[in-house]
């Protein structure tokens, strides 16, 4: 028998509510759990249709009158007093991936389930199914491949196992940006770490470690082809504002695969995974009170849009690096694209690898049009640190 999970879909009053058995069996005085509140009440009366009635099976709109008053949202969850769903922003769960365009770990999708819904990622794909069933080593999942892989949210949910209780135990998940359907998933656990791990109060915060530097935090966040003139301007940027006495840190695209992202290569859920973990880690330098300068091609929209999503609207400035594929190969300063061009490297950006231009970056610069002494100056005015 499944557990009992009601899901409220209007609260009339604080111990009257409307809403859809999703799965159970639910009767009169039985005594439930609202989630997440964890508040406890029982079933004093249901209708069903408009006319009373002692008990109600899966799939039934009720009407019910709670015994004791408590605190209710639209999409809590009512569940059997005595079997409890999960509340978390972490579970593992087998994927059947549906999208043409590969799952990339650390890409944030859209996840909804019938317990909430919020942004999630592929924390780590652990493995996929080969068509015999065995278990293979994976980094990302094609169309039509199934795999099991940790899931990450920015919000908890209401949830159970699929094993459990199938109606509450599944979810889809959609692309961020085109809102289309990329994967259908079944929980299968819940990560434990999840509720053992929380934010520990500090007395000491952002503003407390700019205000001794006297100084905003930015983060300039330079994209662009290799060969754009990215990290030549960043270096110049980090110098001019050292001169000023400013306190900054330049992250640069290939100086950070030398140690924090050496065991990453240049596919795309690499490049994924290489943004994310820049991302992070410019924004711990931004919580110390610093000017991050980032130079990285970082080629994927959403992963820019991501790195946006960690910092404060006017924390963070993109920074459009611009110059045309021709010019960039023209320019080659590392003899990259004859590399590439010779099938010595794959995956390179520009040519066998996409790079997404920024829809609405703060700023653009024009390497073609202006000098790098003009380009660095434009955008510290620009920053205005």
């Amino acid at each position: 028998m499944e557990p009992m999970r009601f899901l409220v879909t209007q609260v009339e009053s604080s111990n009257r509510v409307t809403g859809y058995l999703v799965s159970g069996k639910l009767m009169k005085d039985d005594s439930v759990v609202i989630t997440p509140s964890g508040h406890q009440t029982s079933i004093l009366e249901m209708q069903q249709g408009g006319a009373a009635c002692t008990e109600a099976e899966a799939k039934t709109e009720l009407v019910l009158d709670l015994t004791y008053s408590v605190n209710m949202k639209p999409n809590d969850i009512i569940a059997a007093a005595d079997s409890r769903p999960e509340f978390s922003d972490q579970f593992e769960a087998q994927i059947e991936w549906l999208s043409e365009r590969e799952l990339l770990p650390g890409r944030i999708y859209t996840i909804k389930a019938i317990g909430g819904d919020s942004e999630a990622t592929v924390s780590r794909l652990k493995y996929r199914f080969d068509e015999s069933g065995q278990q293979i080593a994976a980094k990302t999942l094609a169309r039509n491949s199934n795999g099991v892989a940790n899931i990450a949210l920015t919000q908890p949910i209401i949830y159970d196992s699929g094993s459990v209780c199938p109606a509450t135990g599944t979810f889809s998940l959609f692309d961020k940006d085109t809102t289309a359907l990329v994967a259908n998933g079944t929980i299968r656990h819940s990560l434990r770490r999840a509720s053992n791990v929380h934010w520990q109060a500090l007395d000491v915060d952002k503003q407390s470690r700019a205000a001794i530097k006297q100084q905003t935090p930015k983060i300039i966040w330079l994209t662009g082809l290799s060969g754009s003139g990215k990290s030549t301007i960043a270096n110049l940027i980090e110098k001019k504002l050292i001169a000023k006495g400013r306190h900054s840190y330049l992250l640069d695209g290939d100086n950070v695969r030398h140690g924090l992202n050496k065991d990453l290569g240049f596919t795309d859920a690499d490049r994924v995974e290489n943004i994310r973990r820049v991302a992070e880690t410019a924004n711990l330098m931004l919580d110390a009170g610093l000017i991050v300068i980032t130079s990285f091609i970082s080629p994927f929209r959403a992963e820019r849009d991501m790195a946006r999503t960690l910092f404060d609207d006017d924390e963070f400035i993109e920074v459009f690096v611009h110059a045309s594929l021709e010019v960039c190969e023209q320019r080659d300063p590392k003899g990259l694209y004859k590399k590439a061009r010779a099938g010595q490297i794959k995956n390179f950006t520009g040519l066998d690898s996409p790079y997404e231009n920024p829809l609405k970056p703060e700023l653009v610069i024009d390497t073609i049009e202006i000098t790098v002494e003009q380009a660095a100056d434009r955008i510290i005015k620009f920053v205005d640190c």
